[in-house]
């Protein structure tokens, strides 16, 4: 995720800057695009935290995940209620941040919400993460790891 984040930093859902190189490496990444205002992200994203939990907690040694938010609120105080209301523990790019646009314009993102799945270089395993978590569950993460061409010893 070197190439896709180079130069920027993340933020937490608790606010601290995240060096994206460090948190990002060796990961599978999904690219998180919603808003708090969008009412199919609001059904969505309580699916999407459950999944990322059961990854990261249900699992030994945790899933080599971890989901990105890019924020399509109408302000950064909007954006941090609905992480804060709803997200996982996950990463976010800062609202003020205007490299969200061109990342929408890479993944060709039309509508929220939508949950574009990455390798390290940005390369996308699949743009329909979102229909397969809800129809496939934790079994998605296994293909989606077969595709992400990263070392990892992890098993479901």
């Amino acid at each position: 995720m070197v190439d896709v984040f180079s130069g920027r930093l993340l933020v937490s859902r608790d606010g601290r800057s995240v060096d994206p190189e460090e948190a990002l490496q060796n990961k599978v990444v999904g690219l998180y695009f919603s808003a708090g205002w969008c009412s199919p992200c609001r059904d969505f994203t309580p699916v999407l935290c459950d999944f990322y939990t059961e990854l990261l907690e249900g699992t030994e040694p945790p899933a080599p995940f971890e989901v990105v938010f890019i924020s399509s609120d109408h302000s950064a105080e909007e954006m941090v209620g609905y992480m804060h209301a709803m997200h996982g523990d996950w990463l976010a790019l800062p609202f003020h941040d205007p490299y969200k646009h061109e990342l929408k314009k890479k993944y060709n993102i039309t509508a929220i919400p939508k949950l574009v799945i990455v390798k390290q270089t940005g390369e996308v395993i699949t743009d329909k993460g979102r229909k397969q978590i809800r129809d496939k569950g934790r079994s998605c993460f296994r293909n989606w790891l077969e595709g992400a061409d990263i070392f990892q010893n992890f098993s479901s």
